[in-house]
């Protein structure tokens, strides 16, 4: 008899690179792991408020240090990131609420486009995230217009409000749920203890079953 599924929680926003690769290895394990991923967009901005953060990008010799870091990190997990070149005015000015209420209207009425519709987020294609996953135009339309209806502006405050309680301090965050414990690991390179925690067993950021698919 095949054991039920460990819940693990991803807390995540489309403006943290961090948060795209953590997204991507879970994906990869999820069922090489028996793991139920729940997606949760949640907004950094008012965690970095919350917790009293500031992001790294902020920092001269940590932006540096980041676009390097990512740059190799998107090679090893075979993730293609490449840094816009407005990236500090997207992180300053743009932000990312607009998008993070559309994800939270994507899980509210077509919650298994969430996974797809994320990642076409994360590629930096914002006019065509919703079609490229496969949502018709009418469908985007129609989420479009929920972004600032009170239903998907709650949820996201509620959703960015749980991963405050679990001690988030940024994104990602992963939560897993197990034997009534809860273990909240941050960043993107907690994998291998996530698997420890699990019993499983950690085989790298593109496991041998993905890994012959590409």
């Amino acid at each position: 008899m095949t054991p039920a599924p460990r819940t693990l929680e991803l807390f995540y926003d489309v403006l943290s690179p961090y948060s795209w690769l953590g997204f991507e290895v879970l994906c990869r394990y999820k069922k090489l792991w028996n793991i139920n991923l729940q997606l949760r967009p949640s907004l950094i901005a008012a965690i970095m408020k919350d917790s009293g953060n500031q992001p790294p990008a902020l920092l001269p010799r940590k932006a540096q240090y980041l676009q390097n870091d990512i740059r190799l990190l998107g090679q090893h997990i075979q993730v293609p990131i490449q840094f816009p070149k407005d990236f500090f005015s997207v992180i300053l000015e743009k932000g990312s609420l607009s998008a993070m209420r559309f994800l939270t209207a994507v899980n509210l009425e077509h919650p298994k486009m969430l996974e797809k519709v994320s990642r076409e987020l994360w590629m930096r294609v914002w006019s065509r995230a919703a079609e490229k996953a496969g949502m018709s135009t009418e469908q985007a339309q129609g989420l479009l217009e929920k972004i600032s209806t009170p239903e998907v502006k709650n949820e996201l405050r509620d959703t960015t409000n749980t991963a405050c309680k679990y001690g988030a301090f940024g994104l990602p965050v992963t939560v897993a749920h197990l034997d009534g414990q809860t273990h909240m690991l941050f960043g993107s390179d907690r994998m291998e203890l996530l698997a420890h925690l699990l019993g499983e067993k950690w085989m790298g950021p593109v496991p041998p079953a993905i890994n012959a698919k590409i």
